[in-house]
């Protein structure tokens, strides 16, 4: 397939509504009018006005959200409607901040909380950790991050009302809208208020995550991130955890991202007790699916219509972070995590959670067997359709891929 004539299925990239959009923000541009500006001073204005608050804490989100901007600015490449969803994230993100920060100081004792022996799950991308996440978190003595309360933690949900919660609504709402404008997500990811969500989406309230990475082709804000210090994050991750488990008493979180892989020392130091599982799928359709995953999320907000640059920038974040994490690997001793290929995890889902749990000297109870059985059999996979890819797409073939990350390969698939 030719790169340039490289479409999505199902995709409303030309609906109505976003053609108006785009063509109202191109011609005030053309007469001289900037239609929400990225920069950094109006967006922590914005942020300070929607929560009603202005201490942040510190300001360790200052840098990275000035490296993001300017390398969106510079590089993504964004049409109107791009430019309103990232400000949006951001002042969403940085609103968030501010009430975490405001609600810690009126709720002291939360610090006292502790989130003993989380499960983590830290696969790269499009290697089964959201199924591993819903299976995990079917234990009834578990609890995943939901969406909806990474979107709007605070004030933390009630254990008396948290089903009730409006913000479920909210967040399923936006949620329905994301899905109408883009629907090829659909069989790519799946979404939904109540599902587990990646937990370094609290890391989006430091600006320091590769979620934003995946919002919008920022290549140089991605360099600095591989090396950046994660500790800031972190602290503002466990802030979050322990808001949500002094109103809601928590045995044991099920926590899920693959951006953990870039900083596995920061990872280990803030919780050093975890369970850490890292689940492994072949490199070829890891990294192509994953350039067909960036390129479908980036796709109605940007004005770019050739996939390669976005594919070839998630190929070396990929290979990147694959090397450090193996680095990381070799100077452990052999139980710091539990290692999980992707194909025996799709083959046999509870055989391969008994093994997760056995590594970890625990055991399934027969309530979590029974409720992972009902799960599997109501909710096969592929559900929402089937994602396709090739590495053709973007001009790669799968020997390059299979060369490139060929010492991945032998050790680890």
């Amino acid at each position: 397939m030719n790169v340039k004539n490289y479409t999505f299925h199902d995709s409303t990239l030309d609906s109505t509504s976003l053609k108006l959009i785009n063509g109202a923000g191109d011609l005030l541009k053309s007469i001289g009018i900037e239609t929400h500006s990225l920069q950094t001073e109006k967006i922590i204005d914005q942020a300070i006005r929607r929560a009603k608050c202005d201490d942040f804490g510190s300001d360790s989100f200052l840098e990275p959200l000035e490296l993001y901007l300017d390398s969106v600015n510079g590089e993504a490449d964004l049409n109107t409607f791009g430019r309103i969803a990232v400000r949006e994230m951001l002042v969403r993100a940085l609103a968030n901040r501010l009430k975490i920060t405001a609600w810690n100081k009126e709720h002291p004792k939360a610090a006292n909380e502790v989130i003993s022996k989380p499960w983590i799950i830290v696969g790269l991308p499009r290697t089964g950790t959201s199924l591993l996440s819903i299976l995990l978190g079917l234990n009834p003595m578990g609890r995943p991050l939901l969406h909806w309360e990474s979107a709007n933690p605070i004030p933390p949900p009630e254990i008396a009302t948290a089903a009730e919660d409006p913000r479920i609504i909210e967040c399923d709402k936006e949620l329905t809208q994301m899905l109408a404008i883009n629907p090829a997500l659909k069989a790519m990811h799946p979404f939904g208020a109540t599902l587990a969500q990646e937990c370094t989406s609290l890391f989006m309230y430091d600006v320091r995550t590769t979620g934003l990475e995946s919002q919008a082709y920022c290549p140089s804000f991605g360099k600095w991130l591989l090396n950046a210090d994660m500790t800031p994050a972190y602290r503002i991750h466990k802030q979050v955890l322990q808001a949500l488990q002094s109103t809601q008493p928590t045995e044991q979180w099920v926590l899920k991202s693959p951006n953990h892989l870039w900083c596995l020392p920061e990872l280990l130091a803030a919780y050093p007790d975890a369970r850490i599982i890292w689940t492994h799928r072949k490199p070829t359709d890891v990294v192509t699916s994953m350039a067909s995953l960036a390129n479908a999320l980036q796709w109605p907000k940007s004005k770019r219509r050739d996939p390669k640059p976005v594919a070839d920038d998630w190929n070396f974040k990929l290979h990147s972070v694959i090397n450090k994490a193996m680095a990381f690997d070799r100077d452990r001793n052999d139980n710091w995590c539990y290692h999980l290929r992707y194909e025996d995890l799709m083959a046999n889902p509870q055989h391969a959670m008994k093994h997760i749990f056995q590594h970890f000297d625990l055991s399934v109870s027969e309530l979590h067997q029974r409720r992972i059985s009902k799960w599997l059999e109501y909710r096969p996979k592929n559900s929402f359709g089937k994602h396709h890819y090739d590495a053709r797409d973007f001009g790669w073939t799968r020997e390059q891929l299979e060369e490139q990350y060929s010492n991945y390969s032998r050790q680890y698939c």
